[in-house]
């Protein structure tokens, strides 16, 4: 017979992510994960360390610790996976700062950049059983962190009301529905709604932005998308630098949330989002992002991907998959009711269902808002 880990009969399980959570347990990690810490250089009485069940996920022990004796105590130890440029057992989420440290105008040697070269170059289809293993490690802390900061936990909050938005990642930013998200998206944040993009450029820049803009005065947001608009494309030069310069202009904006992948390619890092929950994977990454918008989904026009995400916000609410039904919002007749019919083929598909009262279809940016505003989310669980 095989005895279990003491872990896996622990409820709840303590998770510990800086140091100063540590030292709060006063030697007691019984039944606790330690993730993702250094610990070469603290003040540890590792001899008297109570640690059966304890969990250490990827952390940095002292050299002359013998790490056999805390085994031996009852503690399972997942090592470091050597030669990455990233690190699985992260516990926070990225920041634009921490993506772009190594970025010039001359040459990208960001961050966000190495990574992307390293998992292009080992296989982002097939990657090796080590790799594969260190990209779930790592978009499972993605997933941990996201949801302490959705929970309030990471900015000390109340629960953030989440809205998602979607759309084109190769809207110019002078396009009519660029200006339409980023005031959409400033409205609501202004409301007390926590705003969540795809992270690229495009419509998802857009409404990073408009989150940004939320605590400046009203001609700053006109200011900034005037700035932005010399340099419409992210492949047009002084992309980034036009992006730069709007932070200057405004250098501590709203909180927003960006969720891009590596998987689709580089693209530039969103600079307007605070937080940064970048993945590997792409299904995790728009399942749950979708997943996360309890208080609504607004699709601006788009192609391919957002058709999918229209479909996969479908699912989610034709069969309550998260137990909460919420407003999918399409911004543009034009598009989803001529172009495509989107709209029409959501709306006879949700027919009969109770999601089917919360689809609508607009041009109008104060009616975005007043939609996802009056809407109060009902658990179906």
């Amino acid at each position: 017979m095989i005895n279990p880990h003491p872990l896996t009969s622990c409820s709840p399980i303590r998770e510990i992510d800086t140091f100063c959570s540590l030292v709060r347990q006063q030697g007691q990690l019984d039944c606790a994960v330690v993730q993702g810490l250094d610990l070469r250089g603290e003040d540890i009485d590792w001899a008297a360390l109570q640690c059966n069940g304890a969990v250490f996920l990827g952390c940095r022990f002292p050299d002359d610790l013998n790490l056999e004796t805390l085994r031996l105590r009852g503690a399972l130890i997942f090592p470091r996976v050597p030669g990455l440029p990233y690190h699985p057992n992260r516990h926070n989420l990225y920041t634009r700062e921490e993506l772009m440290e190594g970025w010039s105008a001359q040459v990208d040697e960001s961050m966000d950049k190495r990574i992307y070269d390293h998992f292009h170059d080992k296989g982002r289809y097939r990657p090796d059983v080590v790799e594969a293993l260190a990209q779930r490690i790592h978009d499972h802390a993605i997933d941990d962190a996201l949801h302490d900061l959705l929970d309030g936990g990471a900015e000390r909050e109340a629960k953030k009301k989440v809205v998602g938005i979607m759309g084109g990642h190769g809207t110019p930013r002078k396009d009519p529905y660029y200006r339409k998200i980023a005031y959409i998206a400033r409205a609501l944040t202004r409301a007390g709604f926590f705003v969540a993009s795809g992270g690229g450029p495009g419509t998802m820049e857009a409404a990073n932005l408009g989150a940004w803009m939320a605590n400046a005065p009203d001609a700053l947001l006109d200011e900034a998308l005037d700035i932005l608009a010399l340099a419409p494309v992210y492949t047009d030069a002084g992309y980034m630098e036009r992006a730069q310069e709007v932070i200057e202009l405004h250098p501590h904006g709203s909180s927003s949330l960006a969720v891009p992948t590596w998987f689709y390619g580089h693209e530039p890092t969103n600079l307007f989002s605070r937080h940064i929950a970048k993945y590997f994977s792409n299904s995790i990454r728009e399942d749950g992002l979708l997943a996360i918008a309890t208080y609504g989904v607004i699709y601006a026009p788009g192609s391919a991907g957002t058709t999918q995400e229209i479909f996969m916000d479908a699912t989610q609410n034709h069969y309550v998959t998260f137990d909460v039904i919420s407003p999918m919002v399409f911004l543009g007749e034009q598009r989803y009711k001529k172009d495509t019919m989107l709209f029409d083929c959501i709306s006879q598909l949700a027919e009969g269902r109770e999601y089917a009262a919360q689809l609508h279809c607009t041009d109008d940016v104060d009616e975005v808002v007043a939609v996802i505003s009056r809407f109060e989310p009902v658990a179906h669980g």
